[in-house]
Parts: C-alpha cells; sequence; structure tokens
C-alpha cells in the first residue's frame, strides 16, 4: 500500500520525503550506532526485497542502516529458506513401512527362531521386498523378537578356526596387462597354511576353462596330498554347477 501512495506523488514530493527520511535516519544512527541489530526478521525480510529491485549501483549510493553486501546476504537467505521449505514438502522422515511388510517379517522370525535380521534381510531380498536392514532390526524390535538372536551352533568364525585345515576358497580378480589388456585370474587359497595357488588367467572365463582349472587344482592337491572338505566360493556366473561337480 505504501508503494500505491507513492507511485501517486509528485516527483518533487518524493524527492523532499526522500531528503527528509535520509536526514532522519542519519540522526537515527547518530544516536543509536547499532540500531540495525534490532531489526526483526520481517524488517529484514522487507528490506531484502525491496533492495532487490535496485540496481547494484545505485544499492551502494544509498544511505542505509547496513551494508548493501548484508542486504544481499538476507536476501539469499530468504530464497534459500523458500526452497529448502519446498524441499522439505510432503517428504519428511523415512516413508513407513507397509503392514504387510511387517507381518512377513515377524512370521519369518518366528518361524525361523535362529535367524537373524540379516538373514531375514537377505530372504526379503530375494522375493523382492526392498527393505534396509535396519528397518528389519527395527521391526523385530517392535515386536519382541531378538533382531541377532544367539545360535546353538558356532559361529562362523569359530567355523573358520576349526575347520580351516580342510578348506579351500577360489575366487577370481582382475589384472592389467602391458598391452592394456584386461585379464581374469583365477586364484585359491588353503586356509590352514594361507599358501595361495595362482589355477590360470584367461580374457574370458567361459565353462570349459574354469572346469579344466578344477580339474587341475584337484590334481595339484593330490600330489601335494593335501586333503580338502569344503571349497568356497561366491556367486559368480563362472562357478557353474559343473564346475561344482568337478569337487
Amino acid at each position: 500500500m505504501s508503494l500505491l501512495r507513492l507511485s501517486r506523488r509528485e516527483d518533487w514530493w518524493k524527492d523532499a520525503e526522500i531528503l527528509m527520511l535520509r536526514h532522519q535516519l542519519a540522526v537515527a544512527l547518530r544516536e543509536r550506532p547499532r540500531a540495525a541489530a534490532g531489526l526483526t526478521w520481517p524488517d529484514r525480510a522487507w528490506l531484502a526485497l525491496l533492495a532487490g529491485t535496485l540496481p547494484i549501483d545505485r544499492l551502494g549510493r544509498i544511505r542505509l542502516i547496513v551494508t548493501p553486501a548484508t542486504l544481499l546476504r538476507w536476501h539469499r537467505d530468504i530464497v534459500r529458506r523458500r526452497w529448502a521449505r519446498r524441499s522439505r514438502r510432503g517428504r519428511s522422515g523415512r516413508p513407513p513401512v507397509r503392514r504387510d511388510v511387517r507381518s512377513v517379517v515377524v512370521r519369518l522370525a518366528r518361524e525361523n527362531e535362529s535367524w537373524g535380521y540379516r538373514r531375514i534381510h537377505g530372504e526379503l531380498a530375494g522375493l523382492g521386498i526392498a527393505v534396509a536392514p535396519s528397518t528389519v532390526w527395527q521391526i523385530l524390535r517392535d515386536a519382541g523378537i531378538s533382531p541377532a538372536p544367539r545360535r546353538a551352533g558356532p559361529g562362523w568364525a569359530e567355523f573358520l578356526r576349526s575347520q580351516a585345515q580342510a578348506m579351500l576358497a577360489l575366487d577370481f580378480f582382475t589384472a592389467d596387462l602391458l598391452n592394456g589388456t584386461k585379464v581374469y585370474v583365477l586364484a585359491a587359497i588353503e586356509h590352514g597354511t594361507r599358501r595361495i595357488r595362482i589355477l590360470g588367467a584367461t580374457g574370458h572365463p567361459i565353462q570349459s576353462w574354469v572346469v579344466q582349472q578344477a580339474r587341475n587344482l584337484l590334481m595339484d592337491l593330490e600330489d601335494a596330498k593335501t586333503s580338502v572338505k569344503f571349497v568356497l566360493h561366491d556367486r559368480d556366473a563362472s562357478f557353474t554347477t559343473a564346475f561344482d561337480a568337478v569337487f
């Protein structure tokens, strides 16, 4: 409303009023040099919005109770708060878990007492249900079920220590050759002795090649009179059923 009234006045009226306001501002700043410290947030927002309509060079020549840099900082703060409110609108907090997902989690835990929240999370992923492990942990806690029950049998670390002498692990890793090509190297480690065997390297680990490396490994183990009871490997597609059949 003040802008509408000001637009209807004669130019010399505006000039006279501006000069009077400037002089009053000078007197006020002389009496209270830190008057800007008492500005409220609406005061800052109004001054910043008005300053945003003026050219930068013109803004630097106006007598203000704050510096032009302060007005620009207030203006940036207004824009930041505006976009922060929009980004938070309707997306506060983690979305709630569906009731049917909670029911499945609780059912899996009660029908499989030895399963922990990690195992249940893996089973849910196999069913196509995407939830975080921490969400499964919280659902079990809310239902009064231990997220990590103690199993009657030995743990994984205890099992590895007790069976290390009869355990063999295989895996692929990649290596870059001097000519710039990449090859896949099949390696095996004997857990008992920590001995690493490099079985072979190829640019294309097809099934026939991997199976042949398994046969060669078995012959080497027999020559060294090494007994193996457990063979471990990941779910790499190169480790096919034919590969497992060799062992």
